[in-house]
């Protein structure tokens, strides 16, 4: 019997693959497929309060779209000083959607007089399917961090170059991709959401 087949609701490659990898590594019995792989991502307008919300917003799209079960993601950056914003607007907090350095630049900027001791954050992730009869499972994990000063590594996308994980040194871009994919908000809320479906035998 061969897996099912499941859209991965993005036009990011990036993410394709860093979601494909997460569920391989749990043994998950599924096709992963890119929404370009199959007619293109329709433009989603990205008005949900949470991440759960816009994650929802998109795998609804492409699951009406393709017809297809959808997967997708909704994850930012929270920091504390900053009230937990970004939030929901981490990918276009500077006003410039997918500028990652311009992005990061305006984070560091906010947080300058901000002593070490107060630079806490935290990655969040809202990893959803949705099926074509409409039934829907979400499930929402994070991981909590510090903010360094200047980017590090060369890893990675978004925030990970500023960003060290509790009991690490190394920023989410300087680890390889198995150690970040372990310990990840992304990695946590996909590998929790595979398991809830019985994609895998993880318990």
């Amino acid at each position: 019997m061969s897996p099912e087949r499941v859209v991965l609701a993005t036009g990011n490659r990036h993410k394709v693959d860093e979601v494909a990898r997460i569920l391989v590594a749990t043994g998950a019995r599924v096709e992963l497929v890119g929404a370009d792989d199959v007619g293109g991502m329709p433009g989603v307008a990205e008005t949900g309060a949470t991440f759960a919300e816009n994650a929802l917003l998109k795998a609804r799209a492409v699951a009406e779209l393709n017809g297809l079960p959808a997967l997708a993601d909704d994850s930012g950056l929270s920091v504390d000083a900053l009230n937990g914003m970004p939030g929901v607007l981490s990918a276009r907090w500077s006003g410039l959607p997918g500028a990652d350095a311009e992005n990061t630049k305006l984070v560091l900027a906010q947080l300058v007089d901000t002593p070490d001791e107060r630079r806490g954050a935290a990655f969040v992730c809202a990893a959803v399917l949705v099926q074509p009869d409409g039934t829907e499972a979400v499930q929402r994990r994070e991981v909590r961090g510090r903010l360094l000063r200047e980017p590090r590594g060369s890893g990675g996308f978004g925030y990970d170059p500023i960003f060290v994980p509790e009991g690490e040194e190394r920023t989410t871009a300087e680890l390889d991709p198995a150690a970040k994919d372990a310990l990840s908000h992304r990695g946590r809320a996909f590998r929790a959401l595979a398991v809830e479906l019985g994609w895998t035998d993880e318990t």
